[in-house]
């Protein structure tokens, strides 16, 4: 089929300018989608603008120049990060909390020039935005190297049973405070919360000996307590049994004592009284005497050369107390 048409009447119709108003209408609405951005609750925002800083702000609704005039970086400033070193979690947003190489990370060499397989956290909190973002290159990567030469340095000081057992609390406290101090000298704008220390192994072909070792170091120690339990059980024990006789040794001393006190005064006593009336007190010592001493006879016989025949006599059922006028 020919068409008479010429090519220029053939050739699609180009499409109709939009007016300028739909021009600005777009631009409007993308310009008011990029003005607008919002903070977490557990972070700060750094702004800048044309790439230098301006502004920080805190969690919320805000609002920027578009069309990345203002550009703004959000620093969890609220949130507790950590650093692992020698082995990782699964699961970890922070990209700095793992290592490339946790096995080299954690083969150590202690100051007796023994092996060790030492992992480790080191929790921190960014606290200065502002530092963290441009006064380090990589803090991230950067307080891994401190907080990990720190450590090596502390761990090259001690020998190995000191790392696996002892020491451990008092190597936490050091590499902490040496950590923060180079924190604070290179100005990365973080807060060392706490250095810990995971597990602490010897290298694994030593492993076995190395236990053994540890079980007859708890055996001794076992060992030492019970030796101590009892000495604390007999020990206590004796001393009492000790204390108790010197007081009952006490008691009778002054049982004694008060018992030969009492007889010298009743016999004071009894001497005044004799120096007074001799026959009358003679007398009477004698009757009481009697008294005393003829119940405890039972029946008796007395012979006398004299008598001619045996008269019985008879104890009295009960003492008798004989009065004698003075």
């Amino acid at each position: 089929m020919n068409d008479s048409r010429s090519i220029f009447e053939r050739w699609p119709k180009p499409l109709p300018v939009p007016p300028l108003a739909v021009l600005l209408g777009i631009g409007g609405l993308i310009a008011a989608s990029t003005c607008f951005y919002t903070i977490p609750a557990e972070s700060e925002g750094i702004v800048l603008r044309f790439g230098e800083f301006t502004d920080k702000v805190p969690s919320g609704l805000h609002a920027k120049l578009p069309f990345e005039v203002d550009e703004v970086i959000e620093v969890p400033t609220q949130r507790q990060q950590k650093l692992e070193f020698g082995f990782a979690s699964p699961g970890f947003t922070n990209p700095d909390q793992a290592g490339q190489e946790p096995e080299l990370e954690r083969a150590m060499v202690t100051g007796d020039l023994n092996s060790a397989l030492v992992e480790w956290i080191v929790q921190y909190r960014i606290t200065d935005p502002e530092k963290y973002l441009f006064d380090v290159r990589d803090p991230g990567l950067t307080l891994r190297d401190i907080s990990e030469a720190a450590m090596r340095e502390v761990v090259g000081d001690r020998t190995v049973d000191e790392i696996i057992t002892i020491g451990r609390q008092e190597i936490e406290e050091t590499v902490l405070a040496r950590v923060r101090e180079l924190a604070e000298r290179y100005r990365l704008g973080v807060t060392i919360n706490q250095v810990q220390l995971k597990n602490v192994n010897p290298p694994e072909p030593v492993q076995p000996s190395f236990n053994e070792v540890n079980r007859a170091q708890q055996d001794r120690e076992n060992v030492i307590n019970l030796a101590n339990g009892e000495y604390n059980k007999a020990v206590p024990k004796a001393r009492g049994e000790a204390d108790q006789r010197i007081r009952a040794a006490d008691g009778y001393r002054f049982k004694r004592i008060n018992e030969a006190e009492g007889d010298v005064t009743a016999f004071n006593q009894v001497l005044e009284q004799y120096l007074k009336a001799p026959e009358v007190t003679r007398t009477r010592i004698y009757l009481e005497t009697m008294a005393a001493v003829i119940p405890q006879a039972k029946q008796q016989i007395i012979v006398d050369d004299s008598v001619q025949q045996i008269l019985p006599l008879l104890a009295p059922p009960s003492p008798q107390v004989v009065e004698v006028a003075k």
